[in-house]
Order: C-alpha cells, then structure tokens, then sequence
C-alpha cells in the first residue's frame, strides 16, 4: 500500500473517532439527569404524575420531608410534616428535603442539625424510603444569617459524612454573590425573581431581565450546581390593587367588588431563555435539569414539545 493511501486511511479513521466523540457527547447531553421537586404536605402519587415521571424519565425525586419553624415558645420544631398516603416510585432517587427558617438558625446547631438527619432517617425507614444517599436543606438566608446557617450546614455536613450522607443545599439568585456554605453540593433555584406583592409585577416567578444581574456570579460559585427551573403558577388576590395574598383554593377569600385575581406563570419561553443562561454561564450546572414542582396542576401548564425542549436543551 502506497504512503497516500496508508496517510488517507489514518486520516479517515482519526475523522471518524472524532465524530464518534462528538455523538457520544451529544448523547451524554441528551441523557442527562432529569428530577422533579415534590413540595406537599401530602405524598400522592397518582397516575397523573407516575405518567409523567415515566414519560420524560425522571430519575430523582427531591421530596420535602418537613419545614423547621418557631413554635410560640422559640422553640424549633417540626411543621408541616409529609404525609405519605402512597408509595415513594420504584427505582427513582429520594433526596428528602427539609426547609429551616432563618430564626431556628440562632438555636443550637449542632442540636438542630442531629435533630434533623435522625428524623430524616426515622420518617424515610417508616415509609419504606429506600437507600437515601443524601439530605437537602432549603433556608432563605442572607447576608445577616450567612455566618448561622454555615455553622449549621458544618454541622449539618460531619452529622451526614458519619452516616454515609451527602448533604446539598438550595442556593437561591441572591446568595450567589455570597461565599457558598458548607456542603457536598448545590441547587440553583432559577426562580422568584419578582415582587409577587406589587401588581405591576407581571413576571414575578421567573424574569430573566431580573435574573441577569446575579448570574455574573455563576461561572465562580464554589459549589457544584445543579439548575431547577420553575413549572408552577400563583394566583394572587389583589384588593384594590393591593395584595392580599396568594390563593390556594377557590372561596379562600371572600370576593369583593374591587377584588382582582392575577395568574403568574412563567411561560415555556421563559423557561427555555432562563436554561439557556445557565447554560452560557456554567454548562455542567445543567448536567442536572430540575422542575419545580410536581404536582396535577403544575404538569399541565406545559405541553409534551416544551417539556423535551427544556429538558434536551
């Protein structure tokens, strides 16, 4: 065989690896891990949701276990705890979550955090919850509570390292510009962007002109990141054009003459352009897509070629 031939050959074969590596790539892309936030007091997994989570093959499942609140006393205590009236699915990744108020930050940590993991620990073996590898805690913190919650997350972190536990935490836009706390990882919450209570707030869930400014912060964060993106809507009772609050349920107000209810609800547009920041900024905080949340009335707000688009993008 001729030098040309033999150089045309290896050529060939170094071209076709390199496309090989491309699709392989592209297919890791596209086979990145989908999750769904499960945010109820109640644990019902009906056909509706089981369908969705088989249909866009939802792998994990961010399960809130319970709220951490004053009581009248000061005291920190449970709230709101999860009721599990069906079966965790079979074969997907439980993450229980716990969301802690900024006051219980000024209790004992060390305490609050052994607290916390034990009945994380007795809630998932009461209700069959399987191989849990890892805990998350969600708490509004700022700059004023920063210093509290990374004493609780460091006790938080050594009480899940001695049981084999990973421990993530919920970072929401505004903390970004702040040192992360301590744990194994994060989730970026890409929503709540807005003021829900001015009426003149059309986008209060999810505004990327809103977003933008936080994002500078992305590509330097100090955690590993996964993204959740927002799939839900708010109705919310204005007054005169003053807020009322949020409406849960019809007839949760009495109506008045001047009374107006608006729906916020980010749109698919809005979800695709949000990913798609993320994505210029830090790709790998995409490797994990997450919607917020599950439930009948939130998978409906979009339709099956939006959910792929966000899902695959």
């Amino acid at each position: 065989m001729g030098f040309g031939k033999r150089t045309a050959i290896i050529c060939l074969g170094i071209l076709s690896m390199a496309l090989l590596l491309v699709s392989c790539r592209k297919d890791e892309a596209k086979t990145s891990m989908r999750s769904v936030y499960y945010w109820s007091t109640t644990l019902n997994m009906d056909s509706t949701k089981t369908a969705f989570i088989k249909k866009y093959s939802i792998s994990r499942v961010y399960l809130r276990y319970f709220d951490v609140v004053d009581d009248e006393a000061g005291r920190a205590m449970p709230n709101a705890t999860l009721s599990f009236a069906t079966k965790v699915p079979m074969g997907i990744d439980i993450v229980p979550t716990v969301f802690v108020m900024p006051e219980c930050l000024r209790h004992d940590r060390h305490h609050l955090a052994r607290l916390i993991v034990r009945r994380v620990l007795q809630m998932s073996q009461t209700n069959d919850v399987h191989n849990v590898r890892e805990i998350q805690i969600d708490c509004d913190w700022t700059q004023s509570t920063r210093q509290l919650y990374d004493d609780f997350m460091q006790a938080m972190l050594n009480e899940c390292h001695s049981r084999g536990l990973q421990l993530s935490s919920t970072i929401r836009l505004h903390q970004l510009s702040q040192l992360p706390p301590p744990a194994d990882r994060g989730v970026l919450m890409m929503y709540n962007t807005g003021d829900a209570t001015n009426i003149q707030c059309h986008k209060p869930i999810l505004d990327m002109r809103d977003a933008a400014p936080y994002l500078k912060y992305l590509a330097q964060y100090g955690l590993p990141l996964s993204t959740a993106y927002p799939i839900f809507a708010w109705r919310i009772l204005f007054r005169g054009g003053r807020f009322v609050g949020f409406v849960h349920y019809d007839g949760e107000y009495p109506m008045l003459p001047d009374d107006s209810i608006a729906i916020r609800q980010p749109s698919a547009s809005d979800i695709m352009e949000a990913v798609k920041a993320v994505q210029s900024q830090r790709p790998e905080a995409n490797a994990e897509t997450i919607l917020f949340d599950l439930s009948n009335n939130n998978i409906n707000h979009l339709n099956h070629k939006d959910y792929e688009t966000i899902l695959n993008l």
